[in-house]
């Protein structure tokens, strides 16, 4: 029987911290109360942590497998191809920025192996992936995936479109869509620079307008929205997944879109519900450069486990 998955990742980064020699563990380890712990950075910056670039073979084989804990096969294989996406971008911008496909970080706050408070992220260009384990339970999110190009096409034939399904749902989302019911979806006429969330560290708990509510859609579109919901939950492994479509199971869920509903436009869509936020957005006019992340508002990095941490572990006196 397969180890739960709080003891799952406990393993894998403690095998991770054993494949590495002193100087290459400190700059892996941090301590858990690090303010760049709370932090979600999909941008090609300076972050905390060790890059795969520094790894021998060992070290890189313990981060994929400890990154592969966090997600199910699809998504796993999703970030796979958005890091080796960073290839081919270098290659489209002339080689100038010397982008490569071992620019991904991982770091761990906290100590696996002793502490019943540590957590882990793996983070690169486009790939962003932050766990957070108190008490054996694990909090995940936020998960941020994006992909440029988006598509890469040959004769009309897709080659490569990790991100598709998130798309492409949306977008039959739309279309069963009376009429009235997408006039409240589309919530204005041009997309945003990026998803709005962006780098907080705390995701906005309501983004206005909502747009429009799951409870005024048919059966049709009603069922579409829930599968677009569940291919973000699925990114997670199915034990957390469950758990989230679980708490989720008879909440209310609104739907927004921004920018044109003809593909190749940047164009913009966003899922609320109860602590839940998924937003998707196409950056770029041609509309070949996404950006998705799924977000809990009162919950990323850990929030309501570490507050029930604090609560049962310093409770108030009279």
């Amino acid at each position: 029987m397969e180890d739960p998955l709080p003891e799952q990742m406990r393993a894998a980064a403690g095998a991770l911290l054993a494949a590495l020699d002193g100087p290459a563990r400190a700059r892996l380890a941090h301590p858990f109360g690090d303010d760049a712990r709370r932090r979600l950075e999909y941008r090609p910056r300076p972050r905390a942590g060790i890059c795969l670039a520094d790894l021998d073979r060992a070290g890189r084989k313990a981060t994929h497998r400890l990154l592969a804990t966090a997600l199910s096969p699809h998504a796993y294989a999703q970030a796979m191809a958005i890091m080796a996406l960073e290839e081919v971008l270098d290659r489209a911008e002339g080689w100038r920025r010397g982008r490569h496909s071992d620019d991904y970080w991982v770091a761990v706050f906290g100590d696996p192996a002793h502490e019943d408070r540590w957590s882990w992220r793996v983070e690169g260009h486009h790939l962003s992936v932050s766990m957070t384990v108190v008490d054996d339970q694990v909090a995940a999110a936020p998960i941020f995936l994006g992909a440029n190009p988006a598509a890469v096409r040959y004769a009309g034939r897709t080659i490569s479109r990790p991100l598709a399904a998130e798309e492409d749902l949306a977008r039959a989302l739309l279309e069963a869509m009376g009429v009235p019911a997408r006039a409240a979806a589309i919530v204005d006429d041009r997309a945003p620079d990026d998803i709005i969330s962006a780098t907080r560290p705390t995701a906005p708990g309501r983004i206005d307008p909502l747009g429009v509510p799951a409870s005024r859609l048919g059966p049709t579109a009603r069922a579409l929205l829930g599968q677009l919901v569940a291919l973000y939950l699925d990114r997670l492994p199915p034990e957390l997944a469950a758990h989230e479509a679980h708490r989720l199971d008879g909440g209310d869920l609104h739907f927004a879109w921004a920018g044109p509903t003809r593909p190749g436009q940047r164009h913009y869509y966003r899922i609320q519900g109860d602590d839940l936020l998924i937003e998707y957005d196409d950056t770029t006019a041609d509309g070949n450069h996404a950006h998705t992340v799924l977000r809990r508002p009162s919950a990323d990095f850990g929030a309501d486990l570490l507050a029930a941490h604090h609560a049962e572990a310093h409770p108030r006196t009279g």
